[in-house]
């Protein structure tokens, strides 16, 4: 392995070695909006002379190197004004840029944070972004903005499941999607049973999502990365922002530590459902539990004019129960310490130190159950912006993984469970990456990288030999930091962009990806029960190799965008459970599981429109997803749990004046795949169910239409948002069960369960 890295980065410096064939000087800075002074992640800096640019990266760096002499710079962000640099540039040159908002925005509502013409050129494929204003508008649940609701209208992604926040993506499970708020992975993003996201709108700034052809600097997950940026904190002005709904409440508070220097943000929201509830006659309702609370924080200062910290943190509860009989307590915690630092106008360094713990309990009276997963994260990523055409990037990550796979405990001696403690299980994944950007000429671009990846699996702990029954032959036992397994592997990335006019671009990309946690689960999204467990001597890493092609159109109407992405990703060492298998407090649960391969491909279309009074897209997913195992369904492919063979969603925002904006979203999607009994037979009185085929049914087909409105009235800082889900009253199935008929004993029938009917909700915003 150490021979084909060295190899492949002496191809890096290959491309790189134009750079020093003359004198260089680079214009290098910030972008920032001029009014909060928050940095811009994304931003556009074009050089129209030479038809060339750079972005903003995630902390609103940019850095441009040039031979010496007289430029025009433009600086753009969509929903800004440009601003226009014109120098003559000798030597180096820092310049932070402050952009002002256009006092239109409300009427020119945007997709994206980026240009149409930035998109064509960029070698991105498989690559969305929603900015948050846009998130903001549109209709969700309970009239709750939602990162992971709105992610869900892509093309690419589907939903879990009625009012779910879990996702699909390409084919991919729930646990295939690698969720980063700040850099800190988040392992379970649902409150209340998945009706909300743990993201708050107010105290995001960015959503970017990779549907499998991700950068190298993003791994250990097969089929997605949704990388979400909280806002820093207005750096010149105290403000407090919030709103208050029939079911939840939230507020902000923001502001400058010292005027242009620091800064900070405190955002909390918390529903409040029982509050209500415990005003009800009903013993069993006044005593009930149902709520989650969440709180972001975040700080940031400047050290100097290379240096700048920043510190933020995610704590989020759960917290659902009847009265002492029965209880799910659940939650998140982040934190993220991070330094950037200029060693000069060309590179960047960004470290961190990052801690994510997610655990749970579940109450069965005086007993509980716990568990979860728990990790300590280092990384390092070096960007050298070589010139306009060419940027290296490079970086190492290490994280200690600590999984605690359950423990039962109870003070009454007359409980029925005995205490149990499952020892606890240590794993270290490591990961070095250099990714290289370049620009080959106007038309062709090229971004590709390698991500070398090891898990080592660590004492403490036990491993087991089976039978072909499935029974323990030998254990061995192993002492505390022993290598118990080490897997390791290469995952090259390749894309590329061919811009064949200026309205036109053609894109392809190449990934390979490996997976070392995994997901225990009997739902189809993460629940607070899931365990999560590492790769071991018998379950091997997931693999997954994608290959994709994009065609994307820009109209000559302005603000017109089409675009048309094929795909076909191939799994490996994919994850099921035998029949009848037992995954809780199981200390031998891979014995429970059995594995295979799969694949999936499609077509993914969506055109939209980004500009003007009326906004919005149509995407339609058109897509097949078959596993195969040899211990299941006899051994025949089957339809994955997530194969849809048709998605597709509407989406319009319409702002005729200042004072009003509306917006729908209507969905169509096939149903799941599922597996229902194909007949029944009795025994000694009992009607038993007999299954065939893995996921040989269908759910009915699922539709729905939301509604919102907005009224900003005469003070522009507040504002009231009426939404309505499921604006027709559609009854879609939430679970099919079956059951003997009570009128014709002997027989079986089935019963539809459905969620939500109409819900309207009502929110009112402020903003001082």
């Amino acid at each position: 392995m150490s021979k084909q890295i060295w190899l492949t980065s002496l191809l890096f410096l290959g491309f790189s070695l134009g750079a020093f064939g003359q004198s260089k000087v680079s214009l290098s800075g910030y972008v920032k909006d001029a009014q909060s002074g928050e940095t811009m992640i994304g931003a556009t800096i074009f050089l129209p002379g030479l038809q060339q640019g750079t972005y903003s990266n995630e902390y609103g760096f940019y850095s441009l190197t040039l031979p010496p002499g007289s430029y025009e710079v433009v600086f753009r962000y969509v929903g800004f004004q440009s601003d226009t640099l014109k120098i003559d540039l000798q030597q180096d040159f820092s310049y932070t840029v402050n952009l002002s908002a256009v006092e239109s925005s409300l009427k020119e509502v945007v997709i994206q944070a980026e240009t149409t013409e930035d998109r064509l050129a960029n070698t991105e494929v498989g690559t969305e972004q929603l900015t948050i204003e846009r998130i903001k508008e549109l209709p969700v649940l309970f009239g709750e903005t939602d990162v992971l609701k709105s992610i869900q209208l892509l093309p690419g992604v589907k939903p879990a499941g009625e009012g779910n926040s879990g996702f699909f993506v390409r084919g991919g499970g729930a646990d295939q999607n690698l969720i980063l708020l700040d850099e800190a992975p988040v392992y379970n993003p649902s409150h209340l049973l998945g009706f909300f996201s743990v993201f708050n709108g107010d105290a995001i700034k960015s959503t970017k999502l990779y549907k499998g052809n991700m950068p190298a600097s993003y791994g250990g997950r097969l089929s997605s990365v949704l990388d979400v940026r909280m806002n820093d904190g207005n750096m010149k002005n105290y403000e407090l922002s919030g709103g208050i709904g029939l079911i939840s409440s939230r507020l902000t508070f923001e502001g400058p530590i010292v005027e242009d220097k620091g800064s900070f943000m405190v955002s909390g929201r918390r529903t409040y459902a029982d509050a209500f509830l415990a005003f009800s006659s009903d013993s069993t309702l006044n005593n009930t539990d149902l709520y989650f609370y969440d709180l972001n924080l975040k700080a940031n200062y400047e050290l100097g004019d290379k240096d700048r910290i920043y510190l933020s943190g995610y704590f989020g509860r759960d917290k659902f129960g009847f009265d002492d009989n029965f209880g799910l307590d659940w939650g998140n915690a982040t934190a993220t310490l991070r330094w950037n630092h200029l060693f000069n106008d060309q590179v960047f360094l960004n470290s961190s130190l990052i801690y994510s713990d997610y655990d749970n309990v579940i109450s069965f009276g005086d007993a509980q159950i716990t568990s979860g997963i728990q990790d300590f994260n280092w990384m390092e990523s070096l960007s050298w912006y070589i010139n306009p055409n060419q940027t290296l990037e490079a970086g190492i990550n290490a994280i200690y993984h600590t999984f605690i796979p359950g423990a039962i405990s109870s003070d009454d001696e007359q409980s029925p469970f005995n205490n149990t403690e499952l020892p606890e299980r240590y794993g270290l994944e490591t990961a070095a990456y250099v990714n290289h950007e370049v620009k080959l000429g106007k038309q062709l671009s090229v971004n590709y990288g390698l991500r070398a990846s090891m898990f080592t699996v660590l004492g403490p702990g036990t491993t087991y030999d089976y039978d072909a029954e499935g029974n323990i032959m030998d254990s061995t036992v192993y002492e505390s930091g022993e290598v118990i397994e080490n897997y390791a592997g290469l995952e090259p990335r390749i894309s590329a962009s061919f811009l064949v006019n200026e309205r036109i671009s053609v894109k392809g990309a190449y990934s390979r990806n490996r997976q070392y946690v995994h997901l225990l689960s009997n739902s189809t999204t993460t629940s607070p029960v899931d365990v999560w467990i590492p790769s071991s001597e018998t379950v091997l890493p997931e693999i997954s190799d994608q290959v994709s092609l994009g065609y994307y159109q820009n109209f000559p109407w302005t603000g017109y965008e089409l675009s048309a992405e094929v795909y076909y990703k191939d799994l490996q060492n994919q994850i099921e459970y035998r029949d009848g298998a037992n995954l809780l407090l199981n200390e031998t649960v891979e014995n429970e599981l059995t594995f295979g391969s799969g694949y999936s491909y499609g077509v993914e279309l969506m055109f939209r429109k980004t500009k003007g009074k009326f906004t919005g897209w149509a995407s339609y997913t058109w897509s097949r997803t078959m596993r195969q195992f040899d211990e299941i369904n006899g051994g025949a492919e089957f339809s994955a749990r997530q194969d849809r063979t048709h998605d597709f969603s509407l989406v319009g925002v319409y702002t005729p004046s200042d004072a009003w904006s509306f917006s729908a979203s209507w969905v169509y999607y096939t149903g799941d795949a599922v597996t229902f009994p194909s007949g029944s037979y009795v025994i000694d009185g009992l009607t038993v169910p007999y299954y065939t085929e893995r996921n040989g049914y269908r759910m009915p087909d699922y539709h729905r239409l939301d509604l919102s409105a907005t009224w900003f009235g005469k003070d522009p800082r507040t504002n009231l948002n009426l939404s309505i889900y499921n604006a027709y009253n559609r009854k879609n199935a939430f679970t099919i069960d079956f059951r003997e008929s009570e009128e014709n004993p002997g027989t079986t029938e089935a019963v539809m369960t459905y969620l939500f009917p109409i819900l309207p909700s009502v929110t009112w915003n402020f903003n001082f």
